[in-house]
């Protein structure tokens, strides 16, 4: 990140990361847009790299070399595999998926899948997909706070539930819009809306 790379030992707070997710957000929005901008075109790879800024891209025989070097470390790595390595792996993934608040975000998205199964007109309607779309999006997040254990990245956890919770917030605007264009009925309200809360007071 531009402005921290004259100290790469300082510890970056939530609004470090969160500056840094934002590059990355804008980032990605123009590489989409350029790759479907010139998906068919056989220097696609080519004009994007430029478009990108990204002028230290390898010619096309340093790639290849560089991916087969790639593939055979990785061969070999495959050959002596690092048990602790691995076990560090599903430990992470285990405590995140394991983790109440990220279960409670996941069986809400379960529930908003089950509220478009049962009533197809949802899917066409802009608050209906608002809220599956801001939903599905906090799990992710999520899942990104809760997988790191490192307490030197406490700045990117914070970012990261912060994102989530606007994400919920966003969710419940948009269930209450529901509510509002009588699209689902109170019953189903009061479950959804008690789902959301049980996300954003954990989140909290």
């Amino acid at each position: 990140m531009p402005g921290y790379e004259s100290e790469p030992d300082q510890t970056w707070d939530e609004y470090d990361w969160e500056r840094f997710l934002q590059q990355q957000d804008h980032k990605t929005e123009k590489y989409m847009e350029l790759l479907e901008k010139y998906l068919d075109d056989p220097q696609r790879d080519q004009i994007i790299a430029r478009e990108m800024g990204w002028t230290q891209s390898l010619t096309q025989n340093e790639w290849s070399d560089e991916v087969d070097a790639l593939l055979a470390e990785e061969s070999e790595e495959g050959e002596q595999p690092d048990a602790r390595a691995e076990s560090s792996v599903e430990s992470a993934i285990e405590g995140f998926e394991d983790h109440g608040l990220y279960r409670a975000a996941f069986a809400l998205t379960v529930w908003i899948d089950q509220l478009f199964d049962d009533d197809g007109s949802l899917q066409n309607q802009p608050s209906a997909v608002k809220l599956a779309t801001h939903s599905a999006l906090a799990s992710a997040k999520l899942a990104a706070a809760l997988s790191d254990e490192d307490v030197d990245e406490i700045g990117m956890t914070i970012a990261y539930l912060k994102r989530a919770l606007k994400a919920i917030t966003t969710s419940m605007e948009a269930g209450a819009q529901l509510l509002s264009d009588k699209l689902i009925s109170s019953s189903q309200y009061a479950v959804l809306q008690q789902r959301l809360f049980q996300v954003r007071d954990g989140i909290i």
